[in-house]
This record gives structure tokens, sequence and C-alpha cells, in this order.
């Protein structure tokens, strides 16, 4: 895409070039629009005091700015893609993160890539385009199919309750103290050496 057409001096041996500039602010813009609508407004109001949205507003601006740069050296995007995965695994190994939650991540990941080096290769209206498809299919999948199911994390020191035969009391202790009508759950983690586990709810979201 071209905007303008002005190039000035050079700055550290960089060239002052407005129509690059402007393009960047373009993407830019059009990222963070995208980024905004996926995680305050379909994301959010389904992980309400979710660690992960801290993590999801730092990636979408760091991917875009760092896929930006490659797309003007000569490093493959190849290279790059594998030091999101470095930097995903160091960060992320000894943190169970729910499919859900990977898939916000990827999604978001996805569309940084793509604003970053769209321009190259599709034009303004193509590029506007598939930010409105992949945040309206999300849009139409969370709301058609996870049917106001959230999740909730929690720690529960009751391991006698984890057995099968004691399920049902399980449950019943679960929702007297999250008053939430419990769905199901999965035992995430179980210490019994210091009587405690990290189980996660699913419950209906009340709107």
């Amino acid at each position: 895409m071209t905007i303008l057409h002005e190039t000035g001096g050079a700055i550290l041996g960089m060239p002052l070039e407005l129509q690059s500039f402007t393009d960047l602010l373009v993407k830019l813009i059009i990222n963070t629009i995208s980024a905004l609508i996926l995680i305050k407004k379909i994301y959010q109001p389904t992980k309400k005091g979710s660690e992960f949205l801290f993590s999801y507003m730092v990636f979408s601006p760091v991917i875009f700015f760092i896929c930006h740069l490659f797309g003007k050296t000569e490093l493959s995007m190849g290279f790059g893609f594998g030091l999101f995965a470095v930097f995903s695994i160091l960060r992320y190994r000894t943190t169970s993160i729910p499919v859900k939650e990977m898939t916000y991540m990827f999604v978001i990941i996805g569309l940084s890539v793509i604003n970053a080096i769209g321009f190259a290769a599709s034009s303004i209206y193509e590029l506007v385009f598939i930010n409105v498809f992949l945040v309206g299919v999300v849009a139409i999948l969370e709301k058609g199919f996870a049917s106001g199911i959230t999740s909730q994390m929690i720690m529960y020191e009751k391991v006698e309750n984890l057995t099968a035969e004691n399920e049902e009391e399980l449950i019943k202790d679960l929702e007297d103290r999250t008053g939430k009508e419990i769905l199901r759950y999965e035992v995430i983690e179980s210490d019994f050496l210091r009587d405690s586990a990290k189980i996660r709810i699913y419950y209906k979201r009340i709107h």
C-alpha cells in the first residue's frame, strides 16, 4: 500500500521516509483496534479478572513491532516465528494454560503478524477484511458455542474428596464455597503431602 511519497534525509544511516512511517501508523491502528475488540469486548467478559489479560495486551504490540522490523531486514519470518515459540515455551512452560486461552493467544499473535507484514501482499481493504473476518468468527464462536460457560481456578484442601466415590460430596462442597452451579471440574494438580489440590471448575456465566 502506498499512502504518501515523501522522503527526507537520514539519521544514523536510516532514511527519513514519511511513507514508511505513515504505513506503520495505519497498520498499528488496525492491529490495536482488532486486539482491543478481541481482548476487551470478546474475551474479558467471559474471564473477568483473568491473569492472561495483561499478557494478551502486551503480546499484540510487541509481536507487531518485531514483525514489522523483521520485514525490513534479511531475517526470515520463519526465524521470527521460531523466536515467538521459544519465548512462549520459556515463559509459559510452568503454567497450565487452558486450550481456550492458548487459542486466543494464537489468534492475537496471528493477527499481529498479518497486520505487520500484510501490506506487502495485500491492499488496505483486504487487510481490514481479514481483521474483521477473524474477529467476527471468534465473536460468533464465543457467543454460539461457549454457551456462556466460564471457568475458575481454585485451591482446595479436602483432598479426601478427590476420590471417585466422593465426587458428589466434592461438587456440593465446591458449590457451597463458590455459590455457583458447577457443570464440571478438572483436577489440575494435587499434593497429598500438603493436603492441597488445584481444581478448575466450569459454571454458567450469569449475564
